[in-house]
Parts: structure tokens; C-alpha cells; sequence
């Protein structure tokens, strides 16, 4: 058991059924009146983010949520396969579960997959993937001043915007969470 005095930014809980994630918390103490927890709370299944206020002595039970390193196998259909890299099991999670992120993915790339109780409910891809360009325009040397951005098209069949200078074959930095290119990969 928790109380809201408890909270910490992190603290998964359960409240009404749901999971919930403290997201920001501040303990508050008016001249007058009881004290309070100011919240801003997400429910980690939904997304969905509130901001409520509970009295320090409510009771909420820990919820665990289970973070996990799986490499991503292959798609068929809606089910992505990933592989548990302990006794090398095959887990389907279908495509509703997985991040806009998740279009840089490659196979056997490793991905963190988050569950509570063993429903799976997010799969979160790495914040950095190398990846090749497959497809876009030629580039011209020496049009960089501009800061000028043209459409490529990566291995994974996503498309991102690159500086001009970057051809077909080059191995581009792409950041997941934003989809934006970073830089040419080394090596």
C-alpha cells in the first residue's frame, strides 16, 4: 500500500481499476484548511493524462509494470513478433500496441516492451536508430547554408525529411520519439 504522501514523479499505482503513473506532484499547505497533493497523473494503459488532488492519507495499491528488452523478429499482419532474449520465445503483440516510433524499427533491433500483470500495453523502440536511405532526390555539394530539407525514404519504408547533401545508400542518426533526422551514422 501507498499513500499520496507517497507520490514521486514515476509511482505507478492503482486507482479505480487503472494504472497510473505520478507524472508531477506537489505537496500543498493553505493557511487554512487540510493539506493536499496536487497531481498531474497518466494512466499508462490509455495515455490519457488528468490533474486531480487526493488528501495525503488516501491508500492506493502499488502497481508494477514489467520493462522488458525483446528483439523485434518479424511483422505478419497486425502481429509483430518479438523475441524474449532469456529462453528465445516468440511473443505476438499486435500493431495497435506499438508506437508511432516504432516505424523506424528493423528487424532484430531491440525494443523495450512494458506490461502489467502480462497484458502488454506499450512497446517503446530505441530513442536512436542507424538506418539507410533508400530512396531520394539527388543531392547538390554545397547547398547547406540554407538549412534546406528534401523527402528520403529509409530502409523501413518511412519517410523523413535530410539536408540536401544526403544521397541514396548514406546511413543517416534518426531520432524515434520525433522522427527527425540527427546526423550521418558513423562508421
Amino acid at each position: 500500500m501507498l499513500t499520496a504522501g507517497d507520490f514521486r514523479n514515476g509511482v505507478t499505482f492503482e486507482m479505480d481499476g487503472q494504472v497510473m503513473q505520478v507524472i508531477e506532484f506537489q505537496h500543498v499547505k493553505p493557511g487554512k484548511g487540510a493539506a493536499f497533493v496536487r497531481t498531474k497523473i497518466k494512466n499508462v494503459i490509455t495515455g490519457a493524462v488528468i490533474e486531480t488532488s487526493f488528501n495525503p492519507t488516501s491508500k492506493f495499491e502499488n502497481a508494477t509494470v514489467d520493462r522488458k528488452s525483446m528483439e523485434f523478429s518479424y511483422a505478419d499482419g497486425n502481429l509483430y513478433y518479438f523475441m524474449d532474449p532469456e529462453n528465445y520465445e516468440l511473443i505476438p503483440i499486435d500493431r495497435a500496441v506499438l508506437s508511432d516510433g516504432f516505424r523506424f524499427v528493423t528487424e532484430n533491433m531491440v525494443c523495450t516492451v512494458f506490461s502489467y500483470k502480462g497484458k502488454v500495453f506499450s512497446v517503446e523502440p530505441p530513442n536512436f536508430v542507424d538506418l539507410t536511405i533508400t530512396q531520394t532526390d539527388p543531392g547538390f555539394a554545397g547547398n547547406t547554408a540554407t538549412n534546406a530539407t528534401k523527402p528520403a525514404t529509409v530502409e523501413t519504408g518511412a519517410e523523413i525529411k535530410v539536408p540536401l547533401f544526403i544521397s541514396e545508400g548514406d546511413r543517416i542518426k534518426v531520432d524515434t520519439r520525433s522522427g527527425e533526422y540527427l546526423e550521418r551514422a558513423k562508421g
